[in-house]
């Protein structure tokens, strides 16, 4: 494992199911570790004896992520590594999408992550090697995401922002993106319908598994890490190998009748 002794890392959307395994192995690793979200977790988010510190914050409202980033600088002395992992949305067919849901789509995938970015920009800059920003993104945002177009557009637009930050901020701020798979937890079990519609989606997949929490958190570690230290601008595409497209299963199926 990676050691991140000493580093301060602020992880957004820290409580959920990726947010809380990125927070684990950061923790795991000798990182000081700072959660955000819009409600206080029930369980505290913890590991091998070693506590995160979370703050109450909706990323979408800007002058509350401001104050964020001051008072993680203030308690730790600085920020190491931003991971913009806050996202989501409901399906909604676009055609009778409000305008309204769509704006808060939008700016929780896009706008939140960029601004905090920003915001951070200052203190990332500032440690004994350079910063670094993890963009969690998605596959809906580099393939066609019917009933999710607003929420795919985004994490669209967020994969373009990583590459032109990559570009503004080197070489003090390192700037890359996870574009996370489907991915198998407690979230998913009515959108799939429980582990008999997991299983069904996972031997679809390459790898014939859905990813775990765990999975996603050990490449935002690896992208972290001194050996990606030459590593900026990039989508790391942690999907198990990709969707099959469903003209293959349909031609399969045809030909086993």
């Amino acid at each position: 494992m990676q050691d991140f002794s000493g580093q301060t890392v602020l992880v957004t959307g820290g409580a959920g199911h990726i947010g809380r395994a990125i927070c684990e192995h950061f923790l795991r690793a000798g990182a000081n570790v700072v959660a955000c979200g819009r409600r206080e977790p029930a369980d505290p988010i913890a590991t091998e004896g070693r506590g995160a510190q979370f703050i109450c914050a909706d990323v979408r409202d800007s002058a509350a992520t401001e104050r964020l980033v001051a008072t993680v600088t203030e308690e730790f002395g600085g920020l190491d590594i931003l991971v913009n992992n806050a996202g989501g949305g409901p399906p909604v067919e676009a055609a009778s999408a409000s305008p309204s849901l769509t704006e808060k789509i939008v700016a929780l995938n896009l706008v939140a992550p960029l601004v905090l970015a920003q915001q951070a920009h200052a203190a990332l800059g500032q440690g004994a090697r350079p910063g670094v920003v993890i963009n969690v993104a998605s596959v809906s945002g580099v393939r066609p995401s019917p009933g999710s177009a607003a929420y795919g557009a985004a994490k669209a637009g967020l994969v373009s922002a990583t590459q032109s930050l990559a570009m503004e901020w080197g070489p003090d701020i390192r700037v890359n993106a996870i574009v996370v798979g489907l991915v198998h937890n407690e979230a998913g079990h009515e959108h799939y319908g429980g582990e008999a519609g997991f299983k069904k989606v996972a031997d679809m997949l390459p790898l014939k598994r859905m990813a775990e929490p765990a999975d996603i958190a050990r490449s935002v570690l690896m992208l972290c890490s001194d050996d990606a230290a030459y590593i900026s601008g990039a989508s790391l595409e942690v999907h198990g190998g990709g969707e099959v497209p469903v003209f293959l299963h349909l031609a399969n199926e045809a030909r086993s009748k």
